[in-house]
Order: C-alpha cells, then structure tokens, then sequence
C-alpha cells in the first residue's frame, strides 16, 4: 500500500498498533488499513468496544477537568496515543487553566509524530519518545524536567494502556515509580480493561483476538486495579465503571450497564 505523507519511515503499515486501533475506534484518522482491520474484527464480535473507548475518553475529561479545579497544572500523559480531540492541554485550555504544563510520552511512532506536529507552537507542552514501563528512564528525559516541577504536584495519566502490561511486567512497580517522583498532592489517574464477572462468549471472542496480537490485553478486577495504586489514597468515588465516575450528565453509559473495565484517581499524601 502507499504511505501516508504522515507515516514516518520505520512504522510497519502492515502490523496493527493499539494506539492507532483505539484512535479508529474514536472515529480518528490516523490509522492504517490492518489497524482498522483489527478493529473491524474486534467491532464485528464486541460492537461496545467503540463506546467503551469513547466513555474512557470522556473520564480522562473529566479527570483532568477535577484535578485542575483543585489547582494541579502539570500533567504527565504516560502513552498519550494518537492526538484527537480532548487532549489533556485542551481540555485545561477550555477549563480557562493558562498556566498548565502537559507532556505526552508515548512509543508509537505514528503518536509521537502527530503529538510533535500539533503541538509545535503550542506553550507549555512537550512530547516525548519513551516507554511508559521504564518510570525512570522517561522521568529523565530533557523535556519531561525542563518543562515539568517536580516540587510541585503532578498528575501521572496510565489511562487506557496498564491492561497492556502483564503481571510478569509488574504494573504496581510502575504505577509507583511515577508516584515517587512527585511531591504530596500528586496524582495517578488510571483506568483499566477488564471484568468482576465471567467473559460473555463475545467478550472471550474478542479478547482472544487481542490475546494473539502483538499487544495482548490483560483483564483485571477492581480489587487487582485498585492494587495498582499501592499506598496512594484513592478519591471518591473509588474505583468504578468509567461513566460512574463523578458523572457530569453526559456519559455514555455501557451497553445493558455491564461496563468492561474501571477507572480511579489516587492522591499522594
């Protein structure tokens, strides 16, 4: 097939990547034919996919709309993904928030060539090329510590992307190395794939093909999610299905109201 103007040289059009299948999914552009064949058959077994991801969409919204009413400006969006609409620096843009700082970090190249290209003239924000599972290696990066405080509280965003870390991988690590590196008042914003009940035969279906693709999804409960955040202290309400928390009156709710997957927010003390 020809390649996009967009593409950059080394991304393999012909193997599907997760941040490109869930940009398809919000109905974006930036993605390749296998990638919207992958998702076409994910689609075609689990039609909720696509409003799964548009209501995790909107938590990350309103997450990022909550911790800067309560004065968070800095905001570190671990595998930030495809840009699209609702970006963390332009929902604090449309929350009046004049003073934010936002790094994205994402390995997809695809991402971080996009996230550069837009966000060129756009003040405090920076893009990095880094792997989310390695904490100190993208805390040290230039642009996460010219741009980010660390003596000031940040919000670390894991939103979407720990179901693609397995337990040999260690997660919880992860989520505490961030946590680490800010100060009293930080944050974790996480949400996370997966069931407090047995798999439908379409939902099995559906997993299975990303069981054996090259990012397979790990599924885990509420009490495995809300065991990622170690000693942080999780915030009301909890952790929930992603259109429960702190609703604003326009979420998506989940198809038969059986919600696959959870989200929380945890503060450091």
């Amino acid at each position: 097939m020809d390649r996009p103007s967009w593409a950059p040289a080394d991304v393999d059009l012909d193997r599907p990547s997760v941040a490109r299948v869930y940009d398809y999914y919000l109905g974006g552009s930036h993605n390749f034919a296998a990638d919207r064949a992958f998702a076409e058959q994910v689609l075609k077994v689990m039609p909720a996919v696509a409003g799964l991801a548009r209501s995790n969409r909107a938590f990350l919204r309103r997450a990022v709309q909550a911790l800067a009413a309560d004065g968070v400006r800095q905001f570190l969006d671990l595998g930030s993904g495809i840009p699209t609409v609702g970006n963390v620096h332009e929902v604090l843009a449309d929350a009046g928030v004049t003073d934010g700082r936002v790094v994205y970090v994402d390995h997809d190249p695809v991402a971080v060539a996009h996230s550069r290209a837009i966000l060129a003239d756009v003040p405090g924000t920076a893009v990095v090329a880094g792997d989310l599972r390695s904490p100190a290696e993208v805390l040290a990066q230039p642009q996460v510590q010219g741009l980010i405080d660390f003596t000031r509280p940040v919000a670390f965003l894991l939103v979407a992307v720990l179901h693609f870390v397995p337990d040999e991988q260690r997660p919880a690590d992860i989520v505490a190395g961030y946590a680490a590196a800010g100060v009293p008042g930080s944050h974790v914003v996480l949400s996370h794939a997966g069931l407090n009940r047995p798999l439908t035969p379409a939902e099995e279906e559906a997993w299975e093909m990303y069981r054996r693709s090259p990012t397979p999804l790990i599924l885990r409960t509420n009490v495995q999610v809300e065991a990622l955040f170690g000693d942080l202290t999780t915030l009301p309400p909890g952790v929930v299905a992603p259109h429960a928390w702190r609703p604003a009156g326009d979420e998506e709710p989940p198809p038969e109201g059986n919600a696959i997957g959870c989200v929380a927010v945890a503060r450091k003390d």
